[in-house]
This record gives C-alpha cells, sequence and structure tokens, in this order.
C-alpha cells in the first residue's frame, strides 16, 4: 500500500521493510503488511500471470511486481511518489519513475494492463475516481487488475495518518474497497467486472471497459 502524496520517511520505512501502520482519527490502527511489499507473497502469479503485455504498476513500492514481470519479459514501469521506492525498484532491476499518478505518464492509452495491487485501489480516497484515471492510461481492449478486501467489507473512507512519525504528520484519505462492492465502484468509473478471485487470504479483480 502507497501514499497517494509524498508523506515523508515514515513511509519510506514501510518501504524499507519497518514496521508501520495507518492511524485512523477514531484511533483505530491498521498494520501494513510491509513484509509482503518487498519479497514475491503467494497469491502474486494471480496479477503476474493476468499481464500478457505491457503492464504499468501503479504505487509500485519496493518493485516486486514490476520486476517480476520484467523477469518473464514483459515491459513494465513501477509508478510511486517515493523517491525511496523508485530506488529500491531500480535496484532489483525493474523500470520506475518517480511522479503522481494522477500527472502526466508515459504511454497514455496504449498500456495494455495497470495494477493496482497491496490495496493501491485506496489511493487518494476516492476508488471510483482513481479507477478512471487509470482507464486513461490502457489501451482500448485493455484492463485494470486490483486487489480488493475480503467479502462484506463494502467500501470504506477513512482520514488516516502513517505511523509511527511526527506528531504533525499529514493526514489524508484513504480508501478501502471490498471484493463485494467492486462492482458498484467499477460502474461508476464506466467499468465492468470481467471476474473476481480469491488466492488465500487475498482477493483479486480485473476490470475491463463495456
Amino acid at each position: 500500500m502507497t501514499a497517494p502524496v509524498s508523506t515523508g520517511h515514515e513511509f519510506d520505512r514501510g518501504l524499507l521493510g519497518h514496521q508501520c501502520w495507518l492511524e485512523l482519527a477514531s484511533g483505530e490502527r491498521i498494520e501494513l503488511a510491509v513484509e509482503r511489499w518487498a519479497e514475491p507473497s503467494e497469491g502474486d502469479d494471480v496479477l503476474l500471470d493476468a499481464c500478457s503485455g505491457p503492464t504499468i504498476d501503479l504505487g509500485c513500492g519496493p518493485g516486486r511486481l514490476t520486476a517480476a514481470l520484467a523477469g518473464r519479459g514483459v515491459a513494465a514501469l513501477g509508478v510511486d511518489s517515493s523517491r525511496t521506492a523508485v530506488r529500491l525498484t531500480r535496484r532489483r532491476g525493474g523500470s520506475a519513475l518517480q511522479r503522481n499518478l494522477f500527472d502526466r505518464l508515459p504511454g497514455e492509452g496504449r498500456w495494455r494492463h495497470a495494477l493496482l495491487a497491496d490495496g493501491n485501489i485506496g489511493i487518494g480516497g476516492d476508488p471510483a475516481a482513481l479507477l478512471r484515471r487509470t482507464a486513461r492510461l490502457v489501451a482500448p481492449g485493455g484492463d485494470i487488475l486490483v486487489e480488493l478486501e475480503p467479502p462484506g467489507r463494502g467500501l470504506r473512507h477513512e482520514r488516516v495518518r502513517l505511523r509511527p512519525g511526527h506528531a504533525d504528520v499529514a493526514w489524508f484519505t484513504w480508501a478501502w474497497v471490498g471484493v463485494d462492492a467492486i462492482a458498484e465502484v467499477a460502474v461508476r468509473a464506466g467499468l465492468r467486472v470481467d471476474w473476481t478471485t480469491r488466492h488465500g487470504h487475498r482477493w483479486f479483480a480485473r476490470l475491463e471497459r463495456p
């Protein structure tokens, strides 16, 4: 999971494998799966196997998926707002660009696949708006592969901040989308759900233009 804008060194702690979490205004604490960001994880093949052509990995983090696709001979570009994420992706052999995904990106409208893994459907706190933006990146007939929350989670928006950090660390909006809510969110973005699937404790969907 990566943040929609630069949030300073607190987020980079997670990229480097240190424990960090999201703190909600209510005081609730949601641990981030930092151990999964850097190393291949059970379920990654669901995403990797679905990518048969040029792929843009949005919120690539330390680049495990971007690099894995490159290792399979698939052209892939990681995008992340964190300089540390880009450095780590390149170190493991992937191509990456430091940029906000809502800014202009290379190959707009020509990517075969776009990835929103590890909860990145929550970037910006408005999943429908994020999916509309992502849809503009893919070519006609392309798709968006997203990782979701388990069934029963619905759609949730919250103000959060990254911890540990200073008392004045910035708050931002995040969202979570359960597999039971993705069809409604996709429709609002002008997309449709082609399939959903589960691998272990992880849930995924493929979205395409109708």
